[in-house]
Formats: structure tokens, C-alpha cells, sequence
């Protein structure tokens, strides 16, 4: 099989990575994060239940999870520069529109089409143009993104509390829609702006690796990592879109828990950089096992802190550890795993597990919450992790009996 030619250092920089970093800090803040940080705002407005509210971000979700494999295949096709910028201006519209909703239907069509632009502008993507043009290189680039747009949340819940607490929750939509509109948009189409004088490092058209390709349904290792990641990705649905009513059960007051909601960003980022700091030592698999590890224990701190307040300190600093390098680990182990041949598709295509078990966990965490409070939902994210983790060493194992 052909390898890829390394053209790292021909990579431009500064018509790339830090365009796309910001970028996307800006569209995970207005697109993403902006549902869990005015959830408890809609609740009060339209008097809609929670699980009626959540379904709106599930459809959403479902969107994004359906759409993956087809925004895979448009970077691989080399259109990824004009589907993420095209997405960005279209989502900063819709969410802006949210002001507009005198109807749960409303609500509902606004979210169904943010989740068809999610797909085509968040992470995903950006990792699969970013792995197209750096290839095995890709995980320098994805992890200077990840620091910038791990601080989405950071923006996103103080912003949202401030401008809410201020002006009212329609403005904060209606800046978060601008932010994504004047910044984010151009930011992407000026990212592409240089990729025409990249050699792309996809390796060369072979015809057994796309036979191996096409037979990628059958390959245990898929299976298994796709329920390690929609393990980690169910885990983090119910408790980041659910942080604030979960905090406030906890016995925390609406600005504390902005602040801690706040702070799991800056902790995304934290294990980002002690991820690089170890990643000469330990293996990206061995991290990635870490993640469950980690989240693990947060679930259990969550669950303690209604006694113990100070151990929400803990929840957060190892929730948004573990999380936070998802983003990098993720793109990194499927090429390890399965290849970099068509990684776009193949990213697109795993992705729909993480993506589908995320779009869930919002209303199941609503329904599980309406069973047994949100006790019971700590304790569902407490178990998932432990799906999670023993599905990657499978996902390992039947690597190495394949290689």
C-alpha cells in the first residue's frame, strides 16, 4: 500500500489551524453549548416540560449522527472548505431564529436543522480535512484545536447567564447567532483559503484496503469502538446538557453553578496539555483508556457531592479532563485502529455511535430523571463508563488479532 507522503511542514499554519481553532470555539459555543446553557431559561419561559425541551436537542442530535457519513465523504471529496462554511452561515441564522418561537414545533424544526449544520461544521469534519491534509500528522493540528475550542462551555455559560440576567435570554441567542455569523463563518472559508497549494496525504487509491474498506461493518474492532465512544458520549450528554438542574440539585445557586458549569471547559483543556505532556511516555490508546477511568470516578464525586460539596470540585476537574480528550483521542485511535484509507468516511461512519448515543442522552436523562432523579442519572453515567472501557480493550484485542 502506498504511504502517505509527510508534508507537515508544508502545511500552513496560519491558514489553517488557528483559523479553524477559533472557528470552531465560536460555533461549539453558539450551536452546542448554547442549548444547556438557556435550558433552564426556555424551561421557565414556555413552561414546557424538560423532556419536551430535551427532545428538541435529541432531534437535533440525530441530525448531526445521520448526516456524519455524508459530510465525511464531502471532505473526502474536497469540498469540506464550502460545506463547514456554508453550515456555520445557515446555523448562525437558525440560532438566531430561536427568538422567534411562540410554538414547541417551532422549537423543534429550529434544532432538526442545527443538527444537519452541526454535522457539517463542528468537530468531525474539521478532523477529517485536518487529517486529509496532515495525515499522520493530524494529531498535532486536532490538538491545537481542541485547546482553543475546549473553552467553548467557558464562553458559552457565562455569556449566556450574563446577557440573559441583562437583556434576556432572546438576546443572548440573537448575539450568540452573531458571533457565529461574523466571526466563526469567515474564519472558515479563510481556513481553506491555502489548501489548494497542500499536497493532501491521504494515501494513495489501493485495492485491497478498499475491499478492507467495504468490509468495515464486519470488522469487530469497529463495533467495539463504536460502543466505547457512544459509552464516553452518553455519559457526557446526560451531564453536560443536564449541568445545571443537576448542580442545582446538588444544593448549588444558579450562579455557582454557571461558574462550575463554566469551569468544565478549562479542565477539557487542562487534559489536553497533560495529555501532550505524557503522550511521549504512554501509548493514545493507554490515554484514551484513562478518559473511563477518570469519568468514572467523576460520576462517583457527582454522586457524593449532595453531602459532601467540595467534591464537586472533583466532578469537574476529572469530567472535563476525561471529556476533553475525547476530541483528540478519538480521530487518532480510529486511524490507529482502522486505517487512515478514506478517513473521512470512515470517521463519518463511527461517528454516528458517539453522535446517536449523545442525541439520546438528553431526553433519556430527562425521562431517567422523571424515574428516579437525578440520582439515578449519575448513576446510568457511572455504569456507562464501565461499558465503555471494557469495549476498547475488546476493540484493542481484536486489532491485534487482525493485524
Amino acid at each position: 500500500m502506498a504511504r502517505p507522503q509527510d508534508t507537515s511542514h508544508r502545511v500552513p499554519w496560519n491558514d489553517l489551524i488557528w483559523p479553524l481553532a477559533v472557528a470552531e470555539t465560536v460555533v461549539w459555543a453558539g450551536f452546542y453549548y448554547v442549548f444547556p446553557a438557556l435550558l433552564p431559561y426556555w424551561e421557565a419561559e414556555f413552561g414546557w416540560s424538560k423532556a419536551a425541551l430535551a427532545g428538541a436537542f435529541t432531534v437535533g442530535l440525530i441530525a448531526t449522527a445521520s448526516a456524519a457519513p455524508l459530510a465525511g465523504r464531502v471532505v473526502d471529496a474536497g469540498h469540506g472548505r464550502v460545506m463547514m462554511t456554508t453550515a456555520t452561515v445557515t446555523g448562525a441564522g437558525l440560532v438566531a431564529s430561536i427568538a422567534l418561537v411562540t410554538h414547541v414545533w417551532h422549537f423543534y424544526a429550529i434544532w432538526l436543522g442545527l443538527g444537519f449544520c452541526m454535522a457539517g461544521c463542528l468537530y468531525e469534519p474539521c478532523f477529517a480535512l485536518v487529517t486529509r491534509i496532515m495525515g499522520t500528522d493530524a494529531k498535532r493540528g486536532i490538538t491545537v484545536i481542541t485547546l482553543f475550542a475546549g473553552l467553548a462551555g467557558t464562553v458559552a455559560f457565562p455569556l449566556a447567564y450574563a446577557m440573559s440576567d441583562a437583556f434576556g435570554w432572546r438576546t443572548a441567542v440573537l448575539a450568540f447567532g452573531g458571533l457565529a455569523l461574523g466571526v466563526a463563518a469567515p474564519l472558515m472559508a479563510y481556513a481553506g483559503r491555502g489548501l489548494g497549494n497542500v499536497v493532501a496525504t491521504v494515501p494513495a487509491h489501493d485495492p485491497e484496503t478498499s475491499r478492507r474498506s467495504g468490509r468495515l461493518l464486519q470488522n469487530p474492532t469497529f463495533w467495539f469502538l463504536a460502543i466505547a465512544f457512544a459509552s464516553i458520549a452518553f455519559n457526557h450528554g446526560m451531564i453536560i446538557t443536564h449541568m445545571l438542574p443537576i448542580l442545582a440539585d446538588r444544593g448549588m445557586g444558579a450562579e455557582a453553578a454557571a461558574i462550575a458549569a463554566a469551569m468544565v471547559g478549562p479542565m477539557q483543556v487542562a487534559g489536553r496539555l497533560a495529555m501532550m505532556s505524557v503522550e511521549r511516555h504512554m501509548s493514545t490508546v493507554m490515554v484514551c483508556g484513562l478518559t473511563f477511568i477518570f469519568m468514572t470516578i467523576a460520576a462517583a464525586a457527582l454522586m457524593g457531592a449532595e453531602h459532601i460539596t467540595v467534591l464537586i470540585v472533583v466532578f469537574v476537574i476529572l469530567q472535563g479532563a476525561g471529556y476533553g480528550v475525547t476530541s483528540i483521542t478519538r480521530p487518532v485511535v480510529t486511524a490507529e485502529l482502522l486505517g487512515r484509507e478514506n478517513f473521512g468516511a470512515v470517521s463519518g461512519a463511527l461517528s454516528m455511535a458517539p453522535m446517536g448515543a449523545f442525541a439520546v442522552a438528553p431526553i433519556l436523562a430527562a425521562l431517567f430523571w422523571a424515574w428516579g432523579g437525578y440520582d439515578l442519572v449519575i448513576g446510568i453515567a457511572f455504569i456507562t463508563c464501565w461499558v465503555g472501557g471494557a469495549a476498547l480493550i475488546l476493540a484493542v484485542r481484536a486489532h491485534r488479532k487482525n493485524a
